[in-house]
């Protein structure tokens, strides 16, 4: 699926936003978006400018953006000042979070939590009547009972051993108590599956690796969410055509078989407490980003049903097969290890020699930082 011109589609995306605000279908809702400068915001802010149900679209951002349809706020959400920035809004969607792999977990958290609780409360102050958040399908938690697929009235049985996680079930549990502490304020989650299109998660880089790890005995199950599904999924909630708490995601799911039959890479299995330990070992010598809970979310079912969203008249335009390809173009040439990113160097070794190789440097990284902490 190719991309129009850039410079076509910003002119194009100009005179739409224009055209939308003089027609009478400008009635529609005034939405705010924060993070509106890149990744999904900015594909958001984009769609809804150039939306004929959309009255006026402000863009919140630590920087602006290039969609020149809407009125721009350059400040950090924990500004208290966001407040005034949403007054007059009908409807906020908060897509300012940090899930950065290489961020510093702690500052992480502290501008994910902040920030989401400085946004509901902005919005009450200011009038909003609706909030939409955008959290993961990862909160449902990977594990080997789960149903498949999983409702989305399921518990949330996700701990913070995930990259993100800890942060994304806060995240919700300030949305279920912020209609409780200002009432009228609705909030709507939604809760994409793997998310691919422009991504970085340990998930997506599960895919750089020469080998595909699996646990044995485990029993993988995949579903990708296309970031143009997940846009469509937003503007649905936006114009309120769905509500409550839903996932989002391709119909059905793929099992590790026709992962591996349509990716082309082998796997490499190994006992579950080997991989787990060694993750773990790894991580917390600081040699790889991903916690060993990462590794849950590619042994065991997090599959979702998008039942909500389906019976609102949505529909995916995108099918696993076809993500699972996108992601497939996209990680082409880059090369990862256990979560660690490799040069060309290296990444041609791990290949050439196969995943013996890639354990037996696993476990000479980790020899060698134990030898220099102890010298230390």
């Amino acid at each position: 699926m190719s991309s129009p011109d850039p410079k076509v589609r910003a002119t194009d995306s100009k005179v739409r936003a224009t055209r939308n605000r003089s027609t009478p279908a400008a009635r529609g809702p005034v939405v705010a978006v924060t993070g509106a400068a890149s990744g999904v915001g900015a594909l958001l802010t984009r769609r809804l400018a150039e939306s004929e149900h959309v009255k006026e679209v402000v863009a919140i951002d630590e920087r602006r953006g290039d969609t020149d349809g809407a009125q721009w706020h350059i400040l950090d959400v924990r500004d208290p000042a966001i407040a005034e920035k949403l007054r007059g809004a009908d409807v906020v969607v908060h897509l300012a979070l940090d899930l950065d792999l290489e961020s510093d977990p702690a500052a992480r958290t502290a501008f994910n939590v902040r920030g989401t609780q400085t946004v509901l409360t902005a919005a009450a102050a200011a009038g909003v009547h609706r909030v939409v958040l955008c959290t993961s399908a990862m909160v449902y938690g990977a594990l080997p009972d789960n149903d498949v697929p999983l409702s989305e009235d399921a518990e949330l049985r996700a701990t913070a051993e995930a990259t993100g996680v800890g942060d994304l079930l806060e995240v919700e549990r300030l949305g279920r108590r912020a209609p409780r502490a200002h009432p009228g304020l609705n909030v709507t989650v939604v809760r994409p599956a793997v998310l691919v299109g422009g991504t970085d998660t340990a998930l997506t880089r599960y895919f750089e690796s020469p080998r595909l790890l699996v646990a044995a005995g485990s029993r993988p199950t995949w579903q990708f969410c296309h970031v143009d599904d997940l846009v469509s999924a937003l503007e649905y909630a936006v114009l309120e055509k769905v509500e409550g708490e839903l996932a989002v995601g391709c119909d059905g799911w793929l099992e590790q078989e026709e992962v591996e039959e349509i990716s082309g890479i082998r796997r490499m299995e190994l006992p579950s407490a080997v991989a787990l330990g060694a993750a773990a070992r790894l991580h917390r010598i600081g040699l790889t980003p991903s916690p060993a809970g990462d590794l849950a979310y590619t042994m065991h079912p997090w599959v979702v049903s998008v039942s909500r969203l389906h019976d609102a008249g949505w529909r995916p335009q995108w099918t696993n097969e076809e993500v699972l390809a996108e992601l497939l173009k996209e990680v082409e040439g880059r090369h990862t290890l256990a979560g660690r990113r490799l040069g060309r160097k290296d990444a041609t070794a791990a290949g050439a020699a196969g995943a013996t190789v890639a354990l037996l440097g696993t476990a000479a990284l980790v020899r060698r930082a134990r030898k220099a902490r102890r010298r230390i």
